[in-house]
This record gives structure tokens, C-alpha cells and sequence, in this order.
């Protein structure tokens, strides 16, 4: 089955993102936008994995969120990878809570790579796809858009992190469907 471990978002977050990319929907580019129930932050793409390994990765979660309290993140930024002047993948990103996404991201790769899931060849990201460029249809137009958005209007989204989600994803025509397979809470005290 096809998995990855993610920081779900609160729906009113959702709702926020999924406002902004209609924003972008004017520049009429062609863009594959994330389905606003699907939107989260990915801590790490595990890809197909079997059932033998999926309780190890449940186990790996489940130490890994133990140790970790809750904590804010700020979504504050409009971005590209791999630059804003050519997008393939547009992203809001987080500030506050980047050094806590990143901790979370960097021991779940350390621990997965013991039970064979290979590493990323880039280093993690903390960011939150919104939507993925299919052609250079009206580009210039949503480069430029993109541009003017970068800081969301003065806007912060602000929310906290409070578990870590595997779910399983299941490609469809219509885009994919994602099922939790297991979510744990952040369990150290404050």
C-alpha cells in the first residue's frame, strides 16, 4: 500500500489554503490543486510498503511522537519549487515551528532508514503543497500572482501541531483518497 506520515491540518486552516488557491485560480493556469481535504504537511513519503513493515513504522511514530510536545506552527509565505520564477510545485510555508517539523522529520528518517525505507535525497522542507503545475499555460500570469501573494497579505495562519498521521493513499482518475491508517498524539508533557 501506498503511505506517508504527515502533520494534519485543522479544518479552518484547510479552509484558509483552499480560499488562497482559489485567489490563484483567476491567473487560469493550468494547475492540479490539492483538494483542500487533502492538504498536510508531509514529514515523509514512505511510498509502497508492505504489512510486515507497517507496524514497525507504527512503532517508529509512536516513540518518535512520545517524545515530542505539541507545538505552534505559522504558515507565513506563498512559494515555487523548484523557484518561484518556475514553478512546478506551489507551497505555503511555516516559520514558526520549522525547527520542530524539521526535529520530527529528520528522527522519523533516521529510524525509517533502519528498517529499510530509503532516505530523501533533499533535505526536508517544512512546507504544504497546495498545488502542482501541469503546463506553462499562463505561467507568467501565476508567477506574477504568486509574487504579489509571497507574504499572504499580512496574513498568518497559525495553528498547533498536536500528532503525527500515517495514511495510506489510493490513486484515482479523480485524484487521490486518504485514509488514516494511524494518528498519535504528541504525548511529552509540557
Amino acid at each position: 500500500m501506498r503511505t506517508f506520515i504527515a502533520i494534519e491540518l485543522p479544518k479552518e486552516i484547510k479552509d484558509s489554503l483552499s480560499r488562497l488557491q482559489e485567489q490563484l485560480k483567476a491567473t487560469h493556469a493550468d494547475v492540479k490543486w490539492v483538494a483542500p481535504e487533502n492538504i498536510h504537511l508531509t514529514l515523509k513519503f514512505l511510498g509502497e510498503i508492505d504489512d510486515k513493515k507497517l507496524e514497525k513504522i507504527v512503532k517508529i511514530i509512536f516513540d518518535t511522537a512520545r517524545e515530542k510536545s505539541k507545538f505552534q506552527l505559522r504558515i507565513s509565505s506563498l512559494g515555487a519549487f523548484p523557484k518561484i520564477d518556475f514553478p512546478r510545485i506551489i507551497w505555503v510555508g511555516v516559520d514558526i515551528g520549522d525547527k520542530e517539523t524539521r526535529g520530527i522529520a529528520e528522527e522519523l528518517e533516521q529510524n525509517l532508514a533502519k528498517i529499510g525505507i530509503p532516505k530523501e535525497d533533499r533535505p526536508f522542507s517544512s512546507h504544504i503543497t497546495i498545488g502542482r503545475i501541469r503546463s506553462s499555460l499562463n505561467r507568467e500570469r501565476l508567477v506574477q500572482d504568486l509574487k504579489n501573494k509571497a507574504e499572504l497579505g499580512g496574513q498568518n495562519l497559525d495553528f498547533y501541531a498536536t500528532s503525527i498521521t500515517l495514511f495510506k493513499s489510493t490513486l484515482t482518475p479523480k485524484g487521490p483518497i486518504y485514509e488514516i491508517l494511524k494518528e498519535t498524539n504528541l504525548k511529552k508533557p509540557e
